[in-house]
């Protein structure tokens, strides 16, 4: 399956939980890669014979600030997704 792969493309850097103290048996839906960089991910994907077929961002403010407000980076948030896929 999904995860199977995720474990060939990624090995040892691919990290299931961030709780060490989960048992084996409790499923997770989370992962979580052990790099500093994006692009090191990028660049296991394309060593597996992955592609980038699409990738999309948005981003949101939470408000106009005024003087004296929280700085730019509290106040946007980010959503950056990409899609690969293998043939």
């Amino acid at each position: 399956g999904k995860t199977a792969l995720a474990k060939e493309v990624f090995g040892e850097t691919l990290n299931e939980s961030r709780d060490p103290d989960r048992p084996p048996e409790r499923y997770t839906a989370r992962y979580y890669l052990k790099f500093n960089f994006l692009e090191q991910a990028f660049d296991r994907l394309s060593e597996a014979g992955f592609r980038m077929a699409a990738c999309s961002s948005t981003g949101t403010c939470a408000f106009a600030p005024e003087q004296g407000g929280p700085a730019d980076d509290k106040i946007w948030t980010s959503y950056t997704e990409y899609v690969f896929c293998r043939d």
